[in-house]
């Protein structure tokens, strides 16, 4: 056995049935070790694709997601998926080739110090100099992505290390690690002092954030919110905390939330924040909170704990744990005036958005698909625009609704999609992005095609980069510079050149119909919407 066959037995020893990479000199001996596993390996058509797709695959499937590339531009190019993750909280291993470990430091070809270059957005990163080290690396990666704040993992292997033999391969069976301890349980006392804080209370809200899906707690946080009527509202990354129609949700809070939910946090008494930062795109001045409200925050990462303001119950720990907890507390209160208010705040909530008769209305278009998708359905938003679009007007089920919430990254939806749908095939998937997002990754229609994964595709053409448009617009007196995106490509022609149905929409007649046979095609599909090149957010 050579250290290349160990990374590979390592993988299996994990559970790993499928991983996203690009191939290169210095990290053949792996690929070349993996085919004689039954591991699947997805070529996508560009590195920073393999991290969104495996990043996809790992908030789907609920596993640790693996991306593979070589050294130097590779490597290099991996580096804005795993920032990606990072800010996300997605757990990944993201294996990386390197040159001879007698020639780092001396600039040789293709070398890229990727470990030094990835420190700040990795929850570790690993340069194994010594074979004997693969399973032990291998072990405590996989812990320490998938437990605690969970997140991206850099494990960096020269390929002289992949070509030596080992002996003695033995995957351990536990970790040991005396300087990574993370906390599950939360503290007992902490936690009873919610029972005696809702029962001060009048007016409390949960602010649920992606903490609550990623320690899987979605179910938790329904039974706790309507054992005691608590109201919900949350962040971008915690859309689907709780269905959209569930009478208890109102909703996302921030800049392009909705104001009843901006309303609930601002004259709020107890606020519950659970699994998501105080941070500006959610809560533009955070030291407004604390101002008259009695602030719970609670987190599985101690950082994010009194960070940007601080709270007056703090509680570490996996949130699901927490939940568990909660559920052996009891308080008496009643809360059904203030949903009484609340919900007088959502009936007076005006239309925001009017529709453009010459073009498609976004709002509208994605109100319909979100009704006419499979209610376990996933919806992949790309950044811009659309996103925004989406976060407003997408109906959460009992599906996902995923998109880059922390970093921001275009061209996330495609590749995100395609890991979305490997990670179970039975599930409808739907990626939503605008015109420049989808040139950013459309390359990977090839990986769709090629690995016949039937990914549904609707891009939202308005010839520019819409939401950079608009920012010139109000800040600069319409001065746009470097947004328009004319010369860009026919997409009836990009989808006839992979052998993809397509259809095109220039005008909201007859949308439903055409929602219909698009979602209704088996394989994948690409739908263009033609949107009011002056068109807005709100």
């Amino acid at each position: 056995m050579i250290g290349a066959d160990a990374i590979v037995k390592c993988l299996e020893k994990e559970g790993v049935t499928t991983l996203f990479g690009y191939p290169g000199v210095a990290i053949c001996p792996f690929f070349n070790s993996i085919l004689e596993t039954k591991i699947e390996t997805i070529l996508v058509r560009s590195e920073q694709n393999a991290a969104h797709a495996a990043s996809g695959y790992a908030r789907v499937s609920g596993k640790v997601g693996v991306c593979v590339a070589t050294s130097g531009p590779g490597a290099t190019n991996l580096i804005t998926g795993i920032a990606t993750a990072y800010a996300d909280s997605i757990p990944l291993i993201c294996i990386t080739g390197q040159v001879d470990s007698k020639l780092l430091g001396s600039d040789v070809f293709q070398e890229a110090d990727v470990t030094g270059a990835c420190e700040s957005f990795v929850k570790y990163s690993y340069l194994i100099k010594d074979v004997s080290d693969i399973p032990r690396v291998m072990k405590e990666a996989f812990h320490i992505a998938s437990t605690g704040r969970k997140g991206p993992v850099l494990i960096d292997i020269p390929i002289d290390i992949q070509n030596r033999q080992i002996t003695g391969f033995k995957y351990p069976d536990s970790v040991h690690m005396r300087t990574y301890k993370p906390t599950v349980k939360g503290h007992a006392m902490q936690i009873g002092k919610i029972g005696k804080a809702l029962e001060k209370s009048r007016k409390p809200v949960i602010l649920a954030g992606g903490g609550v899906i990623l320690s899987g707690a979605r179910k938790n946080l329904h039974d706790f919110s309507h054992k005691y009527g608590i109201p919900v509202v949350s962040t971008m990354m915690g859309i689907g905390v709780l269905p959209g129609d569930d009478p208890l949700y109102y909703g996302m809070i921030g800049n392009n939330g909705r104001s009843y939910a901006n309303l609930a946090m601002k004259e709020s008494d107890l606020l519950i924040v659970i699994g998501a930062r105080i941070a500006d795109r959610a809560i533009s001045s955070p030291d407004l909170v604390a101002k008259n409200t009695v602030l719970i925050h609670i987190d599985v990462d101690p950082a994010e704990i009194g960070k940007n303001v601080g709270p007056t119950i703090p509680i570490v720990g996996d949130i699901k744990s927490i939940f568990e907890d909660l559920a052996g507390i009891s308080a008496k209160c009643d809360f059904s005036e203030w949903i009484k208010t609340l919900d007088g705040y959502r009936r007076k909530e005006p239309s925001r958005k009017k529709p453009r008769r010459k073009y498609v209305d976004p709002a509208g278009f994605i109100s319909i698909l979100s009704d006419k998708m499979d209610d376990n359905a996933v919806y992949v938003a790309d950044v811009g625009q659309n996103q925004m679009w989406s976060c407003s007007y997408y109906k959460a089920k009992k599906g996902r609704f995923l998109t880059s919430g922390g970093m921001g990254t275009m061209g996330y939806s495609v590749p995100a999609a395609i890991g979305a749908k490997k990670a179970d095939k039975r599930l409808q998937v739907v990626a939503v992005c605008g015109d420049g997002s989808f040139q950013m990754s459309m390359n990977e229609l090839a990986t769709m095609m090629q690995h016949k994964i039937p990914v549904k595709i609707i891009v939202f053409n308005n010839g520019y980069l819409g939401l950079v448009r608009e920012y010139q617009h109000n800040t600069y007196n319409a001065n746009y510079s470097m947004v328009s995106l004319s010369g860009g490509p026919d997409l009836a022609c990009i989808a006839e050149a992979y052998g993809i149905p397509f259809i095109r929409i220039t005008d909201n007649t007859g949308m439903e119909d055409k929602i219909d046979e698009f979602l209704k095609e088996k394989g994948a599909g690409l739908m263009e919407c033609m949107l009011d090149p002056l068109d807005t957010v709100k």
